[in-house]
């Protein structure tokens, strides 16, 4: 097998070439490597790779590599350093719960991928890492806070990499780099056991791919109740990969295409949800434009995430500066982190209860929604993405209120689903004149992954996007 061969093939095309015996899991790991080496330059998306330690698995994507975000999962032996420099050279002593499950899957993992400092931001750069670049064009962002997973996976370096979202950090850099990006329902995958509920509750953790039938796969790998996960979600009894392919049947879809701050959409992206819902409609699906209320106004949203993200960051933070003797300054933290750090040492308990209050409000009215139809399509992004050098101009300004409100601005339409705790996917369904991807968003009620997947498996055919490649490819290396 040579690179264009490896690079076109998805995760579990490739673990299907490795248990028929016409390639072995360490020469694809060698294939990675290389891949690494030759594109990773132009990009920047993986920080740190090594020669994997495949376990033996049978399950659809065994041998296949595979790379893991560098914050929220551990790998013994392995840094993990959150993209900063207050946690330059951390090395976790065990594996997390769910670096566990992948290793049980047989995934090779070689590496791990960038990330913004703390995560906190839709685009991937740090003080520590450096700029991420979206390999259509690597002028622009490749999105965050999951970039470096999603810029790898769009070059074609992995087909499946891990990656993190309490904000659209998975959903977005799909959007960027043209991939399926799918949040899980909240208790999907286990954080333990460092960590319980991410951001009371908003942060989970899957991955990045480029087929719907790899995101399937490696839900099936992640699903499952660890010990002391605070609560658990089932899955279908036949499992995710099995929806794949599954006729949807006639889904009720209500088409919201202004995010609740109001903000305008770039023309393309609005001519491209319109164009999707007339797809939809062709194929069988009823569709019309809904009101969707918050129950809460968008500043109010806004405050209460900034109130729990800023307050866990802080905890966060202080066990850093112990672990690393180090101080926590401008030396250490970027201004964006630092001021969210402040926002949160004078946050109030009756502040953060009072968040909760909105996390509840958000999560009512979602739950509402899907009383009167079955899926609700969003453009991912109101925007296309956006240049280098532009996202955190005046961030030495900013307290962390304005820092959150920053990154909800760029991203509107995906955290009220973090929020809510349901699932949400982003499909690269169209392109932009400049040849960018445009990502679709369709969300579900609590614990329906599997009409998300059946719908997506649906688009995937009727709208395939598999052909299409960004500039620093892999194959053309």
């Amino acid at each position: 097998m040579n690179l264009n061969e490896y690079a076109s093939c998805d995760g579990i095309g490739l673990a299907q070439c490795v248990a028929a015996g016409e390639v072995t899991s360490a020469e694809l790991a060698e294939l990675a490597i290389t891949a690494v080496q030759r594109v990773n330059p132009h990009i920047n998306a993986v920080i740190e790779h090594w020669s994997p330690t495949v376990t033996e698995g049978t399950g659809p994507l065994a041998g296949v590599p595979f790379l893991i975000k560098d914050l929220a999962i551990t790998s013994a032996g392995r840094r993990v350093e959150l993209g900063s420099r207050l946690a330059q050279g951390l090395v976790a002593e065990s594996d997390s719960y769910l670096m566990q499950r992948f290793n049980a899957a047989g995934l090779a993992t070689l590496g791990r991928t960038t990330t913004p400092e703390m995560a906190f931001s839709t685009e991937t750069e740090s003080a520590l890492q450096g700029q991420t670049r979206n390999p259509w064009d690597t002028r622009l962002s490749a999105g965050g806070s999951s970039g470096g997973s999603g810029a790898a996976v769009a070059a074609g370096i992995v087909p499946i990499a891990h990656a993190t979202d309490a904000a659209g950090s998975i959903r977005v850099p799909a959007a960027c780099n043209g991939l399926v990006g799918l949040k899980p329902t909240r208790g999907r995958a286990s954080n333990g056991p460092a960590l319980d509920e991410v951001f009371a509750g908003f942060g989970v953790q899957l991955g990045l791919s480029r087929t719907v039938r790899d995101s399937a796969a490696l839900m099936d790998i992640v699903q499952g109740y660890a010990p002391g996960d605070p609560y658990y979600t089932a899955a279908p009894a036949e499992g995710f990969l099995a929806q794949v392919g599954r006729d949807p049947g006639r889904l009720r879809i209500g088409l919201l295409d202004i995010p609740w701050n109001g903000a305008a959409l770039d023309p393309e992206i609005a001519d491209a949800t319109v164009a999707v819902a007339r797809e939809l409609e062709a194929l069988g699906h009823h569709v019309e434009r809904v009101n969707a209320p918050l129950g809460t106004s968008w500043d109010s949203f806004v405050a209460a995430n900034a109130h729990i993200w800023c307050a866990t960051l802080v905890r966060w933070i202080d066990g850093l500066a112990a672990a690393t003797s180090r101080p926590i300054d401008l030396s250490t933290l970027e201004p964006a982190t630092l001021a969210c750090y402040a926002y949160g040492q004078q946050a109030r308990a009756v502040e953060f209860a009072g968040a909760l209050e909105v996390r509840n409000l958000i999560a009512r009215s979602v739950a509402a929604w899907f009383d009167d139809f079955d899926v609700l399509l969003t453009p991912t992004l109101p925007r296309l993405p956006h240049a280098l050098d532009t996202y955190s101009r005046g961030a030495e300004t900013m307290n962390g209120l304005q820092w959150t409100a920053r990154v909800f601005e760029h991203s509107p339409f995906t955290p009220v689903f973090n929020v809510a705790g349901t699932p949400a996917i982003s499909l690269p369904l169209a392109m932009s004149r400049q040849g960018l991807p445009i990502g679709l968003q369709f969300a579900a009620r609590f614990g329906a992954e599997d009409v998300l997947l059946q719908l997506a498996g649906q688009l995937e055919q009727a709208l395939p996007w598999q052909g299409r490649s960004p500039g620093i490819w892999v194959g053309d290396y």
